[in-house]
């Protein structure tokens, strides 16, 4: 099987928004049952983002393997101090070439470069391939709690990196 040519671009080309709100909608349903609450969820996130995002402090990349898109993660403030990392996706047909690590690579380095001295990330616990590599990166699991959303009883999760010089985490150091 041929390896793909991945490259991961700055979000901003016509539908890299829509993309990210149908992929998220669709593959949350189709493997995990998650309701359309998800899908309305990612467009408020996305929404927000292309509404008012600070072009210095927020970004947003989109992976493309042959030139399709596969991949997603949004960097954006949670305070002044904290980066936020957010829908982070890899599409099934990309799996497997560490496109989750590179995209959240990405967001690691441009939240060390905005200046933020942390980032913090919500997830939910049967994403186990996402927390495989949050940890790997470094993160530290902060607080859990159970919850009923998207049609489902979940744990919900909050995750945070250190970004501060001589940390010592983020392995690689990652975005």
């Amino acid at each position: 099987m041929r390896e793909p040519g991945i490259v991961i671009r700055p979000l901003g080309r016509p539908g890299d928004l829509g993309w990210v709100v149908m992929a998220h909608g669709e593959l949350y349903a189709a493997e995990f049952g998650w309701d359309a609450t998800f899908e309305a969820l990612v467009a408020r996130i996305v929404a927000d983002y292309a509404a008012s995002h600070d072009m210095v402090r927020e970004a947003a990349w989109i992976a493309e393997a042959d030139g399709r898109r596969v991949g997603c993660v949004f960097c954006v403030a949670a305070d002044e101090a904290t980066a936020q990392l957010r829908i982070l996706l890899v599409d099934p047909s990309a799996r497997g070439h560490h496109l989750g690590g590179r995209l959240v690579d990405e967001c690691v380095v441009f939240a060390r470069q905005a200046g933020y001295a942390r980032m913090k990330l919500w997830t939910n616990d049967p994403l186990a391939a996402a927390r495989r590599v949050y940890l790997s990166r470094g993160f530290v699991l902060v607080t859990q709690e159970p919850h009923r959303s998207f049609g489902a009883d979940l744990i919900g999760q909050i995750y945070e990196l250190d970004l501060r010089p001589g940390d010592g985490c983020g392995a690689g150091t990652q975005g």
